[in-house]
């Protein structure tokens, strides 16, 4: 059964429509009738908005005649439709929200007195439709202009209208009552209308003062400031305000700005970007601007309440974008503005922000949090700010004169320059990698240029100030030179050692990038200079070389254009030959330069980070961000986006870190967890020890593979393994001092030196591993060659002068499977377990016979495989050949593809029909016999073949072609990593 506010609620509908059906007729065609388009700006803006008011009353006039029809259909005797089907309950909010778009419609024409002007076109029609506007009206008398008549009756029955939602819906909530299904929902609406009808009177108002404002202006001031929109809140005529340290004759608070007046300038501060401060006495309070801060003071209390209310109310609706609904300083919003803000800003005041645009977060009044900054230069910034200034991680572009070039800066910043770690790509195709301060390159860096560049050129090592100074390492590819030594105020300056590409090693010193003084030169063969250089390494003035065979010559040296090297002196070839060994490994930069300040740059850091409390927000300022590759390099120049690569469930995160750290203290769980963190990069530990591998790899590989440093890279190993375990404690300290436990003692020199020789060497060696045994093979390159020789002599051996040699007991040879003849061809020996004297031997450690060619120079590249089937029996094939001479006495193995050495003596059949190494500290297996030991005795004192030795590493070994692998062959073995004949490295 309907109700009477229903049926009441019906006749107002119709009414309402029939009301704005004379409004449209009277009013609103008329004033859109075909007239001539206005040819000055402020008319066609009129035209506009009375077009714009034209739309908003047909979607008020269409919603109305919806809410007409669900009222008949609610009344209807045949309908059982229920209360919640009214258009006013169940779409309230649309309902109110096309009144409000009329309103603000309406309220805009009247703000540039559009009614007015368009009447003025048709002042007589207007009067003779005077009377028949007045009967829209209520409570207006019939004498009055013509304007206000017109201007009311657009607006006035709306109100009425309004007002009578309001009366018929608090009405019919009091009749349903509070267990009505529907009573929300009239709740809901009543509310919504009154607050509707708040809105209409605020706005009526707003617009009538703000239209009465431009005639209080002078002309230029009206066409600055005026615009439909804009509606004013507060002017100081009204309440008295001053305004300090700056001048202002009038204030006036518009709903998006704040205007101050003196004379014919017009200050303007975006109410989006204003900070209103509580007071900070009776009187005043302080608002801060992104390039102003000043304060509003008012001759009473009272005064300075209103104008802090509604400069507060006015910054939260001008950041909620409403022009006023719900009602200012009402509804659901907090009635305080937010503290931080994402707002775009273009800086008008001289110095360096000047001109720039800056779209991100602020928070009172400064740039604070992720955006970015512009200036019309074409100079970008797109990161983190701190109170105005870049602070944190952030990519900066500066265009470069030429086409398509920039520069571009992806690092941390610290206020407002750059300081940390950062990586830095130059228009000149440079690239920079390592730490700034204060915007200039400071501490550890690599600065490389591109592998295109006329010039190659990279320097490894520490800055200050922007330039080269203190320990470090220079390639230059144009000269093939490396410079491993101290620098000072961008050249070599101190001690140094200089390695040419051709094998020559210098040590001397530097004096503004020029060699002075006396220094020591080693030559490829191991001759040995001590006198005075020029810059070129040529032998100048006095000095001593050193032949390998002990001769000297000493003496004055010279050159001259077209001469050669002249000298004048003493040859001694009367002193003693000198001991090979001691020749051959000289070593140069010991001593020179310090290990624990050698790579400060690289450790300081990381203890600055330790001794920090390893805060998370400076951990990648501190230790480097990982950029995978210069692709994703280039990418974030292009898009100035600031993606690096985040840790994945949790690894690399500082507190799990830290936990991890205290739960595996004991030997076992530390040798993992260190293990594990040294392969991490992302964690502190691993980040630090592949900045060392950078700096190792920059020093000793290429043109620093010398032999005569080897000494100086061993030291800076061990250097870096205590360092590295120092990281460890300082982070352990850290994680007990986190969770309050008491830090641990510290260690004593002995007890640190055996963890770090004991746990951290044996993890790190693998990193450095490479470089190490290259040094180490070219410091013993001749011993390998002469090993090489006598293996090849022994494999010219006939098989009856080689068990012979090995002392094999003569009734253990088997005669019958032999053929003496060294002359007869390729021939296969082939046993048989039962008429040998090994026959007990188990099958599966069957040793293995060797075929050979009578000749004993065989065809290159030509190498041997072991047949599949194991029979005992070896078959030739063609295969590439690592050997370097033309005799060839490498095999390789079809079951596992391993290459090895076929003299039979090095080695013993594989249970599971692979090769092993047979260590010298154990007897080698042959033919099923013991090697006696006096035939290791014989190999070490080089009988039965020239040069022939006991390999350091244990096994028989030579270096074949090829570099050198730290892995593990096809048979499982390892052995410090060497190519090795006896171990089937392939």
């Amino acid at each position: 059964m309907c109700s009477p506010e229903e049926a009441t609620l019906l006749r107002l509908e119709e009414v309402f429509l029939a009301t704005l059906a004379r409004i449209s007729s009277l009013v609103l065609q008329p004033l859109l009738k075909a007239a001539p388009e206005p040819s000055d700006p402020r008319g066609r803006e009129c035209l506009r908005l009375l077009q714009q008011l034209h739309r908003s009353f047909q979607q008020l006039w269409e919603v109305t005649e919806e809410s007409l029809h669900s009222l008949r259909e609610r009344l209807c005797p045949l309908d059982s439709t229920g209360l919640e089907s009214l258009l006013l309950l169940r779409s309230a909010d649309h309902v109110v929200q096309v009144h409000v778009e009329y309103i603000e419609s309406y309220t805009n024409c009247m703000v540039v007195q559009a009614f007015q002007k368009a009447a003025k076109r048709r002042s007589e029609y207007w009067r003779d439709q005077q009377k028949a506007l007045r009967q829209l009206l209520s409570g207006v008398g019939s004498e009055g202009p013509v304007g206000t008549a017109l201007v009311q009756s657009l607006c006035q029955p709306l109100s009425h209208h309004v007002q009578q939602y309001v009366l018929l819906l608090l009405s019919l909530r009091d009749t349903i009552g509070k267990h009505h299904p529907t009573w929300e929902l009239v709740v809901h609406a009543a509310t919504l209308f009154e607050n509707l009808q708040s809105f209409m009177r605020q706005a009526l108002d707003q617009a009538l003062a703000t239209q009465a404002l431009w005639h209080t202006l002078s002309s230029r001031q009206r066409d600055v400031l005026c615009t439909p929109a804009r509606r004013l809140l507060q002017d100081s005529q009204d309440i008295p305000v001053t305004v300090t340290p700056l001048r202002a004759e009038r204030v006036l608070l518009f709903d998006d700005a704040l205007v101050l007046l003196q004379g014919h300038n017009i200050s303007t501060f975006d109410l989006k970007l204003m900070w209103v401060d509580p007071a900070q006495d009776r009187c005043t309070f302080h608002l801060l601007t992104p390039e102003e801060e000043f304060s509003l003071c008012t001759n009473d209390p009272q005064g300075q309440v209103v104008w802090q209310w509604k400069m507060t109310q006015a910054v939260c609706q001008a950041l909620r974008g409403k022009k006023g609904f719900p009602v200012l300083g009402a509804g659901l919003e907090p009635s305080e503005p937010p503290t931080c803000r994402c707002v775009a800003y273009t800086f008008c005041a001289e110095g360096r922000l000047c001109q720039a645009t800056y779209e991100g977060e602020w928070c009172w009044g400064r740039p604070h949090g992720r955006g970015t900054l512009k200036w019309p230069d074409g100079r970008h910034h797109v990161g983190e700010f701190c109170q105005g200034l870049e602070h944190g991680f952030g990519i900066h572009l500066v265009p470069q004169a030429s086409e398509d070039k920039f520069d571009c800066y992806k690092c941390h910043w610290w206020k407002g320059s750059m300081c940390g770690y950062g990586i830095c790509e130059y228009s000149t195709d440079e690239v920079y990698k390592g730490y700034f301060w204060e915007g200039l390159r400071h501490g550890f860096g690599v600065l490389e240029s591109a592998p295109q560049a006329p010039q190659l050129c990279k320097y490894t090592g520490h800055w200050e100030r922007g330039q080269r100074s203190g320990y470090g390492i220079e390639e230059d590819g144009d000269r093939g030179e490396r410079y491993i030594g101290m620098w000072q105020a961008d050249q070599r300056h101190g001690t140094g050692v200089l390695v040419t590409q051709a094998g020559i090693c210098y040590q001397g010193t530097f004096q503004a990038d020029k060699i002075v003084g006396p220094g020591i030169l080693l030559s490829e063969d191991d001759s040995l200079y001590e006198g005075t250089f020029t810059r070129h390494l040529t032998l100048v003035g006095k000095g001593k070389v050193t032949f390998p065979n002990g001769f000297t010559l000493e003496g004055s040296f010279g050159s001259g254009a077209g001469r050669g090297l002249h000298t004048q002196g003493v040859l001694d070839t009367a002193a003693l030959p000198p001991d090979p060994s001691s020749t051959r490994r000289r070593q140069l930069g010991l001593g020179a330069f310090p290990m624990e300040s050698r790579w400060q740059g690289v450790y300081g850091p990381f203890q600055d980070f330790v001794r920090a409390g390893c805060p998370g927000d400076l951990q990648e300022a501190l230790l480097g961000f990982h950029v995978q590759n210069s692709r994703e390099l280039r990418k974030s120049q292009e898009y100035l986006c600031c993606e690096r690569t985040q840790p994945e469930d949790g690894v690399g995160k500082i507190e799990d870190i830290l936990d991890d750290l205290l739960l595996n203290r004991e030997p076992k769980a530390l040798q993992q967890c260190l293990r594990k963190a040294l392969s991490n990069a992302l964690h502190p530990l691993g980040k630090l020890l592949r900045m060392l591998m950078l700096t190792f790899q920059a020093t000793y590989a290429g043109i620093g593979a010398n032999k005569h440093l080897q000494g100086l890279a061993q030291e800076e190993v061990k250097q870096h393994a205590q360092e590295l375990w120092a990281a460890y404690r300082g982070l352990l300290q850290v994680a007990l001092q986190r969770k309050g436990q008491a830090p641990e003692k510290g260690e004593d020199v002995e007890t640190r030196d055996l963890q770090v020789h004991a746990l951290v060497l044996p993890l790190v060696l693998p990193s450095f591993y490479s470089e190490l045994f290259t040094l180490y093979l070219l410091l013993h390159e001749r011993e390998d060659s002469l090993y090489s020789q006598g293996i090849i002599n022994l494999s010219l051996f006939p098989d009856t002068k080689l068990l012979e040699f090995l002392d094999v007991q003569k009734h253990l040879w088997p005669l019958k499977d032999i053929k003496l003849s060294t002359n007869q061809g390729c021939a296969e020996s082939v046993m048989e377990k039962r008429d040998t004297p090994w026959s007990g031997i188990s099958a599966s450690c069957q040793p293995l016979n060797v075929c050979r060619r009578s000749s004993p120079q065989w065809t290159p590249r030509r190498s041997w495989r072991c047949w599949r089937g194991h029979t005992g029996k070896l078959r030739p094939l063609c295969h590439g050949c690592w050997a370097r001479s033309t005799s060839c006495p490498w095999m390789t193995c079809c079951h596992c593809s391993s290459t090895w050495c076929h003299v039979p003596i090095l080695l013993r059949a594989h249970p599971e029909g692979r090769h092993e190494a047979a260590p010298l500290a154990h007897p080698l297996g042959f033919q099923g016999t013991l090697v006696a030991q006096p035939f290791l005795d014989k190999l070490q004192n080089g009988e039965g073949g020239p040069g022939l030795r006991r390999s350091e590493h244990g096994p028989w070994a030579r270096e074949q072609d090829g570099p050198p692998e730290a892995a593990v062959g096809g048979n499982g073995c390892t052995v410090s990593g060497r190519r090795c004949c006896c171990l089937g490295w392939g």
